[in-house]
């Protein structure tokens, strides 16, 4: 019996990319070109080709596979790599023809992303999605361990390499596992206690190279890596900052989607994933300039499905400064924002961001008008920390007057915590929206006469008596 060999891989790279009429959804070219150059290949040559459906030996047919091989010997190229899902026996079956390393797409991520990993709990993800890629793909043995020789002492176990590495694969599988669920306890404590001090999270998702990083440094005024390439962010990066009108939050950058994400990298960065569906809301950053805009969208949407994501969703379309589209916020209907049009790198739209952020997270803004009582500093403070405050001044009588944009329901809150009736410091009209909105049985009938009692009616007449025109007095005088 043979044993296959994989041989090793290199830089030097062959591109193949083949149009399959029976798949629906095929994978773009040029975004492949661009995982190449971001795993660091030297892109050689180009194969192209159509077909119908995939051969099931070599997937491009004997013909193609042919083809392929001539050109790695031309270029002494060191590695293939398909722009498709390649089966185990597929990937055999090229490699035997070609003489080189054959990776397909999965593989070629798989690749990027250990390039990409840095902190230890992005090296265990990385490590097990690629022992799971693996596992379907252990084909070389140990011929002397299996064979069974006669004579006393030359028997073997009769156990391959094969079923040994599939034995040690799934040990280090299992502790894989085993440390990423200490890691999921460890996020779940901190977004409890996040939770616990009423600290909102916002989560930055979408397509790789759409701008999340870059927006991100925008918001925080940080320089955390950002580049030009696919999945230049791997590991989650969390910091605090003071949103206005909202106060502190948590913002986090995740790492990039693509269509047809490997489900290996779904199931194991799902520690990371997790903080996508515990944030209250996501800021969707799309690349606007992109011609497959619409397309990365909807791979977007696939992958938090896929997660079982129900969190409030804020498009964010990046990269105006390309498209030439003005800065400005979109409404689904009256006070609930669904897109805003920004440019992280050129610094356009950050504030209307910052305005549809505060709308979904509090609610619909209306503008007040506040005359604070002596002692109301603390009240003051609170404002001043939102950063609400439009407006201030003093009356005649040296009272502080302040101007403030914030959601009814909100400014209701915290007036009740700092003791503060709307009426004593907000104007009638203004106060009246602050008022709860009686139910229908709680209304008054107008039908019914409204009954006074014993205090009022003698209020009443004595009103009436004060108020009525004096009837003429007759004099007292003798008549002359």
């Amino acid at each position: 019996m043979d044993y296959f060999e994989r041989h090793e891989g290199g830089e030097r790279a062959i591109i193949v990319h083949l149009d399959i009429r029976q798949i629906q959804d095929p994978d773009d070219l040029s975004e492949f070109e661009l995982l190449a150059d971001s795993a660091g290949a030297d892109r050689l040559a180009l194969v192209t080709g159509s077909r119908l459906k995939p051969d099931a030996k070599f997937f491009v047919g004997s013909g193609k596979a042919e083809e392929i091989a001539e050109l790695v010997r031309e270029h002494d190229a060191d590695i293939v790599l398909f722009n498709h899902s390649l089966s185990p026996s597929q990937e055999r079956n090229i490699e035997s023809v070609v003489k080189c390393r054959v990776l397909d797409r999965t593989g070629l991520i798989l690749d990027i992303f250990a390039q990409r990993a840095r902190t230890y709990e992005g090296k265990l993800q990385v490590e097990l999605a690629q022992l799971n890629h693996l596992s379907t793909r252990l084909v070389r043995g140990w011929t002397h361990l299996e064979r069974q020789k006669g004579g006393i002492g030359l028997r073997g176990p009769g156990e391959t390499q094969l079923e040994t590495d599939r034995r040690l694969l799934q040990t280090r599988v299992n502790q894989l596992k085993n440390k990423l669920e200490k890691v999921r306890q460890t996020r779940a404590q901190g977004r409890a206690r996040r939770q616990k001090s009423d600290v909102p999270t916002i989560s930055l998702v979408g397509y790789t190279n759409a701008g999340k990083s870059t927006l991100f440094n925008r918001l925080v005024d940080e320089n955390i890596y950002a580049a030009d390439q696919l999945f230049a962010t791997l590991d989650p990066t969390l910091r605090r900052l003071d949103w206005q009108g909202v106060g502190r939050v948590v913002l986090v950058d995740t790492v990039g989607f693509v269509r047809h994400l490997p489900h290996e990298l779904v199931e194991s960065f799902h520690a990371t994933l997790e903080e996508t569906l515990e944030a209250d809301l996501l800021l969707h950053v799309i690349d606007s300039s992109s011609e497959d805009m619409h397309e990365q969208i909807e791979a977007v949407k696939n992958v938090l499905a896929e997660i079982d994501n129900d969190v409030p969703v804020l498009n964010v379309y990046n990269k105006i400064d390309i498209t030439g589209e003005p800065a400005h916020i979109g409404y689904a209907s009256e006070g609930q924002p669904n897109r805003v049009y920004v440019s992280s790198k050129e610094n356009l739209g950050i504030e209307a961001l910052s305005l549809a952020v505060q709308q979904l997270l509090t609610g619909a803004l209306t503008t007040f008008d506040l005359t604070l009582p002596y002692g109301a500093g603390q009240f003051k403070n609170t404002l001043y920390e939102l950063g609400v405050i439009l407006e201030e001044s003093y009356d005649d009588t040296g009272h502080e007057c302040l101007t403030i944009r914030l959601p009814s329901e909100r400014l209701k809150q915290l007036l009740g915590q700092a003791n503060l009736d709307p009426v004593d410091v907000l104007p009638l009209a203004q106060a009246t929206l602050l008022m709860p909105t009686l139910e229908e049985f709680e209304k008054p009938d107008e039908n019914i006469e409204p009954t006074l009692t014993a205090a009022e009616e003698k209020a009443f007449d004595e009103f009436e008596t004060n108020t009525a025109p004096s009837s003429p007095q007759k004099s007292s005088l003798p008549d002359s």
